[in-house]
């Protein structure tokens, strides 16, 4: 550290240069002052209660539920697991899809060109008949370019009321 000259000043103009140095002892202090007390109340945040659960042998349920795709084409077309469906038997499918035990997870594919008015009125009618798990299929790759050995992934969402 420097704290100055033992010259005569002859060299500076006026005498004493101020000092230029920061004292970082202080800043030391409180940061060791902090450490201190971060390592006691650490362990304190992480305090658990300790309880003895009981033991219960139980297996993961396998069943995954079913789903069923409704696929739905630039010309309005609609097909139930790839096969055609009109439109009046729709609800009806539904509604039969919706009786299954487990309910089945519903996904709709659609044509990007499909009005957003159609989905809705499936979606909306989804509901009615009693499936509450409804994904939609899209195409993962970039800018829709068909990549090979891409499959499409559903996103479940819930309709709106």
């Amino acid at each position: 550290m420097a704290f100055g000259s033992f010259g005569d000043g002859a060299g500076s103009s006026g005498g004493a240069q101020p000092m230029s140095e920061i004292n970082t002892t202080p800043l030391v202090d409180v940061m060791l002052v902090l450490l201190v007390i971060f390592i006691i109340t650490a362990p304190l945040l992480t305090h658990g209660i300790r309880i003895d659960l009981p033991k219960a042998s139980s297996s993961a349920n396998p069943e995954k539920p079913e789903t069923v795709t409704l696929s739905l084409d630039a010309d309005g077309h609609l097909f139930w697991n790839d096969k055609p469906v009109p439109d009046d038997q729709m609800e009806a499918q539904m509604a039969a899809a919706a009786k299954q035990q487990p309910v089945p997870e519903m996904h709709i594919r659609a044509d990007r060109n499909t009005r957003y008015q159609r989905l809705a009125e499936i979606m909306s009618a989804a509901r009615r008949a009693g499936l509450t798990k409804l994904g939609f299929v899209t195409d993962p790759s970039p800018a829709g370019s068909a990549a090979a050995g891409v499959t499409p992934v559903a996103a479940p969402v819930s309709p709106a009321q």
